[in-house]
């Protein structure tokens, strides 16, 4: 308490102490906001630098790490479990859970997906598949057709063979049916071609927006038309 009573004593007695004082605790704080502000433009660049390292990595870095990370992890496993003498797919299939394995296995069972369109080489392709898993050889009528072509069942530059073959019936019912299928659903209901009708289309889907068209407009626009046909047009 003497203590403190002498300090102010001190501090009447000589008034620039106290300026002193306040003008000390002013650069104290002037010191502090600069050392704040240097570490937080440090931080900045620092930032900075690190944004500008990701931006000039490739567009697929995020998926390259993730799968480097995931086959790092991989060769980890496998080593512990060789040493332990254990069989790496096992233990793996042991963490799998129930959900998972049972998603797994329906796609698995999903025969020639529909990943969508993507191309017409890809829906070609799938096309070519669909109609390749239809295909159920017949044995006898081969070994049958192998026994009456004789050597020439298997043709050479000698061989004079084309169009001997005739297509059992059987065969061509297949083929009907399978042309049937991929035309789709019938036209007949769609109305007799016209063949004096205008032809103001370049193709099907653009004549059934003309249709649509002239349904809601051909009123409004059926002078400006035969003005056009005629000549007369302002």
């Amino acid at each position: 308490m003497a203590a403190i009573m002498e300090r102010r004593a001190s501090v009447e007695e000589t008034p620039g102490g106290l300026v002193s004082e306040k003008r000390e605790a002013r650069l104290r704080k002037f010191r502090e906001l600069h050392f704040k502000r240097n570490e937080a433009r440090k931080l900045n660049h620092q930032e900075v630098v690190e944004e500008d390292k990701r931006l000039k990595l490739p567009a697929n870095w995020e998926a390259k790490k993730a799968r480097i990370e995931w086959e790092l992890a991989e060769d980890k496993k496998k080593k512990e479990c060789a040493e332990r003498g254990e069989d790496y797919h096992r233990v793996k299939l042991l963490e799998i859970g129930a959900e998972d394995a049972q998603r797994w296995e329906k796609k698995k069972k999903k025969k020639n997906p529909d990943p969508g369109f993507s191309g017409y080489a890809e829906a070609q392709l799938r096309q070519y598949q669909r109609l390749t898993k239809q295909i159920k050889p017949d044995m006898e009528s081969y070994e049958r057709q192998r026994e009456e072509c004789g050597v020439d069942f298997h043709p050479t530059s000698n061989s004079l063979i084309h169009g001997t073959h005739v297509p059992t019936t059987d065969g061509i019912d297949r083929m009907v049916e399978d042309v049937e299928k991929q035309r789709g659903p019938s036209t007949a209901g769609a109305g007799a071609y016209n063949d004096d009708a205008d032809i103001d289309y370049i193709n099907e889907r653009n004549a059934k927006f003309n249709k649509k068209a002239e349904r809601f407009y051909g009123k409004y626009t059926a002078e400006i038309k035969q003005n056009l046909e005629r000549g007369t047009a302002v």
